[in-house]
């Protein structure tokens, strides 16, 4: 595992789920941390720097709302660390208590692992996307935060679909990313990434028949190549 590799603070009472979630996470190259309470999180958070924060609703001594409320605040944390929760609690008004309390993402247990990981992938494409503004390949720049599409500064229309897929694509150009990944990022659901692509290329490559910019790694996703 590399010492650069993403960390992830997960904290749920249940120590066999806890367990299980941080072999999972650490088989697939990230670095895990555990707590079993929202007082031993904050202690963890006081020492470390995560990337991300895995959190269950529901724990004895210390509701996990609570506590994303208490990172949104700033209240001696990182205010803008992403955080996943985990909840038993399926009923839309549980979803919208833990978007509206600062939440990036809502994961109803029982879970599938890989759907985890899609969504852990997700929120971090997202997040990295935030820390530069523009992106360059060929004669087109894309804005990252308008979700602008520029060739020699003439803005190249985008549907909202394409704009959030060039979005995901631009969080790590010349790596390929998944259909599955694409589709969370950018709501663009299953074979619709498909069709988003085949426009995108229409109105950045010269052939999209062989395309430069925008290309399919068979068996890995899609990837965009930028300067």
């Amino acid at each position: 595992m590399l010492d650069n590799a993403p960390h992830i603070l997960v904290v749920d009472d249940d120590t066999r789920l806890l367990s299980l979630l941080r072999k999972y996470l650490m088989d697939n190259n990230y670095r895990v941390s555990t707590a079993g309470s929202a007082d031993m999180a904050r202690s963890k958070m006081s020492g470390f720097d995560f990337d991300l924060i895995v959190l269950d609703r529901m724990m004895p001594g210390g509701d996990g709302l609570e506590m994303a409320k208490t990172v949104r605040s700033g209240s001696g944390f990182s205010r803008d660390i992403p955080i996943l929760m985990l909840t038993a609690m399926g009923e839309s008004s549980d979803r919208i208590d833990g978007l509206e309390g600062g939440v990036d993402d809502y994961l109803t247990k029982p879970f599938e692992p890989r759907e985890l990981l899609l969504r852990i992938d997700a929120i971090l494409r997202r997040a990295k996307i935030e820390t530069f503004e523009e992106l360059s390949f060929g004669d087109f720049t894309f804005n990252t935060e308008k979700g602008e599409l520029l060739r020699d500064g003439e803005v190249i229309n985008l549907t909202s679909g394409e704009s959030l897929l060039l979005k995901s694509l631009a969080s790590t150009p010349g790596v390929p990313i998944s259909r599955d990944n694409l589709s969370l990022t950018s709501g663009n659901q299953g074979r619709a990434v498909d069709v988003q692509i085949t426009r995108l290329r229409r109105k950045i490559e010269d052939d999209p028949k062989l395309p430069r910019y925008l290309q399919t790694v068979r068996g890995e996703g899609y990837v965009l190549w930028a300067d």
